[in-house]
């Protein structure tokens, strides 16, 4: 069994989509998944699998929460070695006084070059963002509620998917996955 972190996109927000953790862990264990763990609320699983592939537990998990919860729910999958990748090759961990500024943005697809120039060359106030691969690298110093460069954005922007934790959350996911 491979290790897998699930990061539901916009559960549990602002009493929208409401998904019981307890009863998305049951579901992933219905799957056929083992030492299924949630962390708070916002849709974060880590799980493992037997071999499948990223899209195959993308589209079953998809699946099983539009049957169990009649929510269409984006989820995106991460492995360890992705997770431990984005744990260190965030370029605003040098020069963050405040790491709480810090988010990820996990996008579902890697955007085509000339779509990551149009973000970069888009104002975005005292925000910062870097993106390296499959993953948007955020500085929010007034806080991440107060950006411009929230989901929605991002993923009209760049044409794919997207969720975003914050610094501790991924650590904690990294943490859990390699447990």
């Amino acid at each position: 069994m491979r290790r897998y972190a699930a990061l539901l996109r916009g559960v549990n927000v602002s009493g929208r989509n409401t998904v019981g953790m307890a009863e998305l862990r049951a579901r992933l264990v219905d799957l056929g998944y083992r030492d299924v763990t949630t962390y708070i609320q916002s849709g974060n699983v880590v799980f493992g699998a037997p071999t499948g592939g990223e899209s195959a537990l993308v589209a079953a998990i998809e699946a099983e929460i539009r049957r169990a919860f009649k929510l269409e729910v984006g989820v995106l999958i991460r492995s360890p070695a992705q997770l431990r990748r984005i744990g260190t090759t965030n370029p605003f961990l040098q020069r963050a006084d405040d790491r709480s500024a810090l988010h990820v943005t996990f996008l579902a697809e890697t955007p085509p070059r000339a779509k990551g120039r149009e973000l970069s060359a888009r104002p975005a106030g005292p925000d910062d963002c870097v993106i390296i691969g499959r993953e948007i690298y955020l500085r929010c110093p007034g806080g991440y509620g107060k950006t411009k460069l929230n989901n929605t954005y991002l993923e009209r922007v760049l044409g794919t998917r997207a969720t975003t934790r914050n610094w501790k959350t991924l650590l904690k996911l990294r943490e859990l996955v390699e447990a």
